[in-house]
């Protein structure tokens, strides 16, 4: 299920994105699609590289890739619970100065799943 606040993310970022892509040269184009290769199913799922891509944009304390990789999760069937170890192992690595982005992100995985938490 998404929110409004996913759709408005979603958006934005399919904006921006072709915006890049009006002024974009080779170098960037292939970068973005190496980026979209790397996250395809090989040895390791495309849940389990999303999980990767989101511990990562949380240490790096990217919110816009932190919100891109939660709503791939969740597509992916991420639990609640395998969220909050993904994020218990960034905040050990990131330390405190990561707690405010914790907070984003436990608070758009409430939008991504307000049906079910309704429930």
């Amino acid at each position: 299920m998404k929110s409004k606040k996913v759709d408005e993310f979603l958006a934005e970022r399919k904006r921006m994105n072709e915006i890049v892509m009006k002024y974009a040269g080779m170098n960037i184009k292939k970068f973005y699609n190496l980026d979209t290769q790397a996250y395809q199913a090989g040895v390791l799922s495309e849940k389990t590289k999303e999980m990767l891509g989101l511990v990562a944009s949380f240490v790096l304390r990217c919110d816009d890739c932190i919100n891109y990789h939660l709503v791939k999760c969740q597509k992916n069937g991420l639990t609640t619970q395998e969220l909050e170890e993904i994020l218990t192992v960034g905040v050990m690595i990131g330390g405190t100065i990561t707690i405010p982005h914790l907070r984003r992100a436990f608070s758009l995985w409430e939008e991504l799943n307000k049906d079910e938490i309704s429930s």
